[in-house]
């Protein structure tokens, strides 16, 4: 089974001072997110940006893959939380994604926090979206397991 999925943005004026709208063509889940080259760069004020919707990618994908892959396991999360932090810097002159790093918690019983680590760690290279940026920037995972 394929997924296609799609999302529309739209820009007017220059970079510097123009400004967009990204939408979720599929699910319409979000529609008109505003975007500007200030928000991408500087402060957010507001709008959001393609590195943040990036994190919101890998976070969503990675906590299904951990959750999946601790079901599989015999030790189903009661929950998962997973912070993402994209950082994009200027390589060359360009911007450009660097890395980006999880920091996940979870309360799963009968687990300890190696097994949790161990756990996360092939969730973070296992999830379609690490696999995708496997190679072209750098992942990390820090695992919390909570009581």
């Amino acid at each position: 089974m394929t997924a296609i999925r799609r999302a529309e943005a739209a820009w007017h004026g220059d970079l510097a001072t123009g400004m967009g709208a990204v939408s979720a063509a599929s699910s319409e889940a979000f529609a008109e997110l505003p975007l500007t080259w200030l928000s991408r760069t500087e402060a957010p004020d507001g709008r959001t940006s393609p590195e943040e919707l990036l994190a919101a990618a890998h976070a969503s994908c990675y906590l299904m893959a951990l959750a999946s892959d601790l079901a599989k396991a015999g030790t189903p999360p009661i929950r998962l939380a997973v912070g993402v932090t994209v950082t994009a810097d200027r390589i060359d002159g360009r911007w450009t994604v660097i890395s980006s790093a999880l920091d996940v918690r979870g309360r799963v019983p009968s687990v300890d926090a190696a097994a949790f680590q161990a756990a996360a760690e092939a969730a973070k290279n296992g999830c379609p979206i690490s696999r995708t940026l496997r190679g072209n920037i750098d992942l990390s995972v820090r695992a919390t397991l909570e009581t």
